[in-house]
């Protein structure tokens, strides 16, 4: 965009560009980034640029409108971060504590017999009623009972025993029983 045959002599602008824009942003890498983002929209919008027109007077008008519609983005921007921010809890448990938890149950649950570790996960983890369960063991529903009781009871000792992050935090979270109860009735 430098020189055309209409007079369009952008090289010879850009000290007033410059300058004009270290007037704007008071910062001379922010006052080089205005002039570029402004010479790109006016390449951009270079069709609208009447021919014997004032092209300084226009290029700077660009790099002002740049620097306003940068201005007004960053104070939107501002505004929406601090209402986010008004909308954020102040205060979040830190989530290496659920981690440790949830890693102690896991190797916990990993550590049952394998009966009793296939029973509770058909129940609990994929919602099958007992009967399907044990269907899908071969194993009359008494049997899938009497599993998914014993691997709830291994679980629950773990957490009486008082895990990692409950000694830390004071006090042990209890395990919640997913896909019926500890006596059989569902």
């Amino acid at each position: 965009m430098s020189t055309t045959r209409n007079g369009f002599d952008v090289v010879g602008e850009l000290g007033a560009l410059r300058r004009y824009a270290r007037v704007l942003t008071r910062d001379e890498a922010d006052a080089e980034d205005l002039v570029h983002d402004a010479l790109v929209r006016a390449y951009e919008k270079r069709g609208s640029f009447r021919s014997g027109g004032n092209l300084k007077g226009w290029l700077l008008a660009i790099v002002h409108n740049t620097f306003v519609s940068a201005r007004r983005a960053r104070l939107a921007r501002q505004t929406r971060e601090e209402r986010s921010a008004e909308l954020e809890p102040l205060h979040a448990e830190p989530a290496q504590d659920g981690a440790v938890r949830l890693d102690e149950v896991r190797r916990a649950f990993l550590q049952l017999p394998d009966e009793q570790r296939e029973a509770l996960h058909l129940v609990a983890i994929e919602g099958l009623s007992y009967q399907e369960a044990a269907a899908a063991l071969d194993v009359p529903v008494g049997t899938l009972m009497s599993r998914i009781g014993r691997a709830r009871a291994a679980l629950r000792a773990l957490d009486e025993a008082g895990p990692a992050a409950a000694r830390i935090a004071g006090s042990p979270p209890k395990l919640r029983i997913v896909g019926g109860s500890d006596d059989g009735t569902d």
